[in-house]
């Protein structure tokens, strides 16, 4: 690759200070003392000043040689001066392949260029040029190729030996040109100006990269990086989703309320600055995308209306556009981890699992499962082609204490829940969020344990088709409330029975098992004969009065209204189920 020189600073260059430069110290026989380590750009500019008080060109040349390896991994090998016959190489040195390098600095006639060295897999000629022709070479090599940053600090090392030189030169009587000396002294003062503003800006990077690396270190936060970025600028620092709702903010001057663009706005800002490359202004503000993997995740953006940012503002805006990128991203990638945990866990809650895998689970998601639950089933028409209805259910149900457990199966979504649901707000919710009310919501009665799940379902199932079947299809019902039609579906066994008796006639039984009555059988006898006292009294062989008394304790006993329509419905299926099914039992 050929050498050119860098015109662009790199953000991640570091540099320590030195303590000292020695001074040159020209003379037959005397060596300067071999220098600190000196690193760019302070070093180069302590450097210059020993450069330019030397009046010997070899001991010029030699001095900045010996500084090489301080701007990088680099090696200085030879070192050469002008002649009259080409150049020739300095006294008193050892480089590798001297007559291959001899020969490759004629071919170049005092241009740059590449050379060939054994067990170095760069190597280049630096050509040291005056305003008279060439001055002489320093040939550089290193394992690797240097980068732009360090392409510039060793042409800066090159062009203020090229001025020490020639500097040097001009001392000499037949050289005492003070326009040469004053131009010499122009590109001096330039190349310091040049390093004093590199160390300026190397500087402010290193600021902005070490507190962002903090930022990072402690888990790289959304208002961590904005109040950052806020302290870094002065300038009010903000995050939005990608819909315009605004996630954090830093600084001053925060709108109360927040305004919302309409979703046509945002998608064509959005448009625009994508079209961009870095930071772009819209009307007030300095906007970025945070995009990594090309898929938008949120937008960074620093409140500007004075346009005031600079080139370390925009320095700054980028690098915590990294750092919020690989937040939000880590974020995601979490999210999407615990969903999937999540659903698996339900779904096999549904199917039925073993209590010791479940709450082990359920734990390691954040869930506690040993509390009493809920199971719902929710359904919207035309929602099953997309996700819409599950992220209205997520969202209706982000406000509550805990958040449940949500799963899709077909068109429905299933959630568990531990509070028991407020029907009607729920579905009002829904309506709201979905734009339309006609959807229905199934919830079954409470599950105290792993092993219930899956007869809550069915239970959540069973309340969801009944209300999809009745005349008001729209709206939530609980399995507690369905009274006959909880045994009139599919699935029922013997279990479901006996709880629906004992739900109407646990009372009844067991006053007539402690007492040794028969209120429920003169239950049973009396709608038997439809209600009506005299038939029911004949078949019971008792006295009207009788009668009377029975049903009056029935009343007084279970709490039951028996002229409810309802109720009798429910009472009367009760007592069959008792008599034909259970074989008058229900204990």
């Amino acid at each position: 690759m050929a050498y050119r020189p860098t015109q662009r600073l790199f953000a991640d260059v570091s540099y320590r200070e030195v303590s000292r430069v020695p001074r040159c110290t020209a003379g037959a026989g005397r060596r300067a003392p071999r220098p600190l380590a000196v690193v760019d750009p302070h070093g180069l500019l302590m450097l210059s000043r020993t450069l330019f008080t030397c009046t010997e060109q070899s001991e010029i040349v030699r001095l900045a040689m010996r500084h090489v390896s301080a701007l990088g991994p680099y090696h200085a090998e030879a070192g050469y001066l002008a002649t009259s016959d080409g150049v020739s190489r300095l006294p008193g040195q050892d480089a590798a392949a001297p007559t291959v390098v001899d020969a490759r600095l004629k071919e170049l006639g005092g241009a740059d260029g590449s050379v060939s060295l054994p067990e170095r897999s760069w190597a280049w000629a630096f050509g040291l040029r005056g305003a008279g022709g060439p001055l002489g070479y320093i040939v550089v090599s290193s394992h690797t190729e240097p980068g732009e940053q360090g392409h510039f600090l060793l042409s800066t090392l090159v062009e203020l030996t090229s001025a020490a030189l020639s500097l040097a030169a001009t001392r000499a009587p037949h050289h005492d040109n003070a326009g040469e000396l004053s131009r010499i002294r122009a590109e001096r003062d330039t190349a310091l100006r040049q390093l004093d503003t590199l160390r300026s800006e190397l500087h402010l990077q290193k600021t902005v990269d070490e507190t962002l690396g903090r930022v990072a270190a402690s888990g790289g936060r959304e208002e961590a990086i904005t109040q950052a970025l806020h302290e870094l600028t002065g300038l009010p620092a903000l995050i939005e989703d990608r819909f315009g709702n605004l996630r954090s903010w830093a600084g001053p001057g925060r709108p109360d309320p927040y305004p919302l663009r309409s979703s046509a706005y945002q998608q064509e800002m959005l448009r625009r600055v994508a079209r961009e490359e870095g930071p772009v202004r819209v009307k007030d503000r300095l906007i970025t995308l945070v995009r990594p993997r090309g898929e938008l995740l949120g937008v960074l953006a620093l409140e500007d209306p004075g346009a005031t940012a600079d080139e370390h503002t925009l320095f700054a805006l980028e690098h915590a556009q990294r750092s919020l990128a690989q937040a939000l991203l880590h974020m995601r990638e979490l999210t999407e981890v615990e969903l999937r945990l999540r659903r698996q866990l339900i779904d096999d809650l549904l199917e039925g699992t073993d209590e010791a895998s479940a709450y082990a689970r359920a734990e390691a998601v954040g869930h506690d499962l040993r509390r009493p639950h809920y199971v719902v089933v929710v359904h919207w028409p035309d929602s099953a082609a997309d996700d819409s209805l599950t992220r209205a259910v997520e969202k209706a149900t982000v406000t509550t204490a805990t958040r449940p457990l949500i799963t899709r199966r077909g068109d429905r979504v299933v959630l568990l829940t531990r509070a028991r649901p407020d029907g009607d707000a729920l579905h009002a919710v829904l309506a709201h969020e979905l734009g339309r009310p006609d959807g229905a919501i199934g919830v079954s009665t409470r599950c105290d344990s792993p092993e219930g799940f899956p007869r809550c379902y069915q239970e959540a199932l069973r309340a969801l088709e009944v209300r999809q079947n009745s005349h008001q299809r729209s709206g939530a019902t609980f399995f507690d409330d369905l009274g006959l039609y909880r045994i009139l579906g599919p699935g029922n066994d013997l279990r479901e029975l006996e709880g629906f008796v004992r739900e109407w006639l646990g009372q009844l039984i067991d006053y007539d098992t402690e007492h040794d009555t028969d209120l429920v059988e003169t239950l049973s006898c009396y709608f038997d004969c439809g209600g009506h006292y005299d038939d029911a009294a004949a078949a019971l062989t008792v006295h009207r009065s009788t009668l009377r008394y029975r049903l009056q304790r029935i009343r007084e006993i279970s709490g039951l209204d028996l002229t409810d329509v309802e109720t009798r419905l429910n009472l009367q299926v009760a007592t069959r189920v008792w008599k034909i099914i259970l074989g008058g039992r229900g204990r």
